[in-house]
């Protein structure tokens, strides 16, 4: 039997008695020994976390284990165990709990007013029976340390007790790969930017994802969900017209928050696909995974760069409009760039910083060339799965965007011969339940990608109701593009239906003056206006009907790996002269859950943008193309 090692103790008061007396080979110490070699536990009756970056250092540096405690008004805080060289300290606790606060700039505020006064007082709430509490935990902590510290209740976690109820609550969190104290991401660098892609055999041919995700819906909730210290702070559900609709709340570095949304059939897979949303948001607002290193002027660095003027700037104006934040594109104004793939040079190119990640001005302090967005950002139970349908959401809001820039005519689609034989039934009930005119698009364009916009008429066009709603997806399979239209479309709609009494004068407004459509949501509102409606009557026009199945190109999409799905993908565009770039958002968060995060630039391509200011449709030679010299539809789009 070996020799239970000794403990130093570091603190005074009840909390610091009751632990020492705990602990039968316990040293208490008044400051950290010069020649520390026993694992350490810190103990405060009060809200006293001042000298955590110094003991952590202390720790870190004698190569011990540190349990720190301390009492949050009624709560206890015993935790995280901090491990020399292991990501998971302290510091990432707390930077987990700031995200997950519902207003964490208050909590802040509050936090600095009272610090020297929560910090010197002992809590009332702190009695002998919860200090004896609070002894055991620990007690049985350090047990776990003798015997296998990867099962420490408090290794990425916190142990909250309630002294109230002196009920005991484990809150996992995952590591901060960007903490100053035991962050583990890398400054970018061009090895880190390289695609190599991997076999990946598929259940079907005809499916394109690898894995079940919603089988492992629980482990997912565990890994990324919790109210005080997850990434994403909680999962709410509703009813959106009779459908579940989850929505998935993530902090983020900035003190704002993103949303992941799921609206499908059932609430477990509305939950899923809510917590995907959410992590995709996370990856594409702020760099996480590498430390952006490279800062300086397209002139110095354009041989390795991507030139930003292939990738559509907003009309001249913009950049001079008051409070615009944007910063004109000029060669010689250095800014941030991160390394990215090129599959046309197949070698790293840098794409600047505030493209490949549209939330990173806000940190950086640097004005965008551009109002980005999430257009190309996708996630993946691994990196070809998310770079496939990265590609898949580009070539889904080009293939609208063209269409209403140009207003092209293009075929109706009929579902009467679909294979999947519900298909025209959703249409159908769709109808039959609201009383509108569902109709499909085929709006795929030169690259072969099923492409689909689908629109919901008001046949009255009275105003009483919305007057129309559309949607769009793409697929490699023509009738999973017009499924998910369809499925899009009967969300969108039922939410407008509800919503659009309170938003009629709001919709005639935006019709006669378009500056007032700033955001996503307005662009949905306004073609409830039968005025505005109106701008789609060019889709009405008689043109052929086309077949669902015959949508596209895709036998070429029907393999048993998917890196041939996704080869084949790429060389559409290769082989049309243009470039597939990808950027790699996947953080060690990403990587917990078995997941990959990308952002697909396909320069050239039309990107989705809000706000019918910030429109980009400038320097696009494709658009041009198809415009043969007039101009682009003047209106707001109507992308949901």
């Amino acid at each position: 039997m070996t020799e239970r090692p000794a403990y130093v103790v570091l603190g005074r008061g009840l909390l610091a008695d009751a632990v020492t007396g705990a602990l039968s080979e316990a040293v208490r110490r008044p400051e950290i020994p010069p020649d520390l070699r026993r694992p350490v536990v810190t103990v405060a009756d009060s809200w006293d976390v001042d000298r955590y970056p110094e003991l952590h250092a202390s720790c870190a540096a004698a190569g011990v284990p540190w349990i720190p405690v301390h009492v949050e008004l009624g709560r206890v805080v015993i935790g995280p165990v901090a491990f020399p060289g292991v990501p998971g300290c302290y510091e990432c606790a707390e930077f987990r709990r700031r995200l997950a606060r519902a207003d964490p700039r208050s909590h802040e505020e509050v936090w600095r007013s009272h610090r020297a006064e929560l910090a010197a007082r002992p809590s009332l709430w702190l009695t002998g029976h919860g200090a004896d509490l609070v002894s055991a935990v620990v007690a049985e902590e350090l047990e776990q340390l003798d015997a296998d510290p990867r099962l420490m209740r408090t290794r990425q976690a916190l142990l909250y007790l309630e002294l109230d109820s002196l009920h005991v609550a484990r809150h996992r969190f995952l590591p901060d790969p960007l903490c100053p104290r035991c962050g583990v991401a890398p400054a970018d660098a061009p090895a880190l930017a390289a695609v190599v892609l991997a076999s990946r055999p598929k259940r079907d041919p005809r499916t394109y994802r690898i894995g079940d995700v919603g089988a492992g819906l629980d482990r997912l909730l565990a890994t990324y969900v919790d109210d005080e210290t997850g990434l994403i702070r909680r999962i709410a559900e509703r009813e959106q017209g009779s459908l579940p609709v989850a929505g998935a709340t993530v902090g983020l570095r900035s003190g704002g928050v993103e949303y992941g949304f799921g609206r499908t059939r059932d609430y477990r897979s509305s939950r899923t696909t809510a917590l995907l949303e959410a992590l995709e948001r996370y990856g594409g607002v702020s760099p996480g995974g590498r430390r952006t290193s490279v800062h300086g002027t397209y002139r110095d660095l354009a041989d390795r760069a991507l030139d930003p003027r292939q990738l559509g700037f907003h009309p001249e104006g913009r950049y001079d409009a008051p409070g615009s934040g944007l910063a004109r594109f000029r060669e010689d104004d250095p800014i941030a760039w991160v390394w990215c793939h090129s599959f046309a040079r197949d070698e790293p190119v840098l794409v600047p910083e505030s493209y490949a990640y549209y939330g990173a001005w806000v940190a950086n302090g640097d004005k965008p060339l551009v109002y980005e967005t999430s257009n190309g950002c996708a996630l993946g139970g691994c990196l070809e799965e998310a770079i496939l349908h990265g590609v898949l959401e580009v070539a889904e809001r080009d293939a609208f965007l063209m269409t209403w820039y140009a207003n092209l005519p293009v075929p109706r689609v009929d579902l009467g011969c679909a294979a999947d034989r519900s298909l025209p039934l959703v249409a159908g009930a769709m109808e039959s339940e609201t009383g509108y005119q569902v109709l499909l698009f085929d709006i795929t364009r030169e690259h072969g990608v099923p492409s689909v916009w689908a629109m919901a008429l008001d046949p009255a066009r009275d105003g009483e109701r919305p007057a129309a709603v559309c949607a769009a997806a793409a697929h490699l399979d023509p009738e999973r593009a017009a499924e998910n239209a369809l499925n899009e479309l009967g969300h969108i709609l039922a939410d407008r239906i509800r919503l659009h009494p309170v938003q009629r004068d709001l919709a005639r407004r935006m019709a006669d003056d378009p500056a007032l459509v700033t955001d996503l949501e307005h662009h949905v509102v306004l073609y409830g206006d039968p005025l505005a409606a109106g701008r789609l009557d060019f889709l009405l026009s008689p043109v052929e009907t086309r077949e669902v199945g015959d949508l596209g190109d895709t036998a070429p999409f029907r393999n048993a790996d998917l890196r041939d799905d996704l080869n084949a993908l790429i060389g559409r565009y290769l082989a049309r002269g243009m470039d597939v770039v990808v950027v790699d958002q996947s953080t060690p968060e990403h990587r917990a859950g078995g997941f990959s995060c990308v952002k697909v630039i396909i320069p050239g391509m039309l990107p989705m943008t809000f706000g019918h200011a910030l429109r980009r449709v400038d320097g696009l030679p494709r658009l041009r193309q198809a415009l043969a010299g007039r101009e682009p539809n003047p209106h707001p789009h109507p992308f949901p």
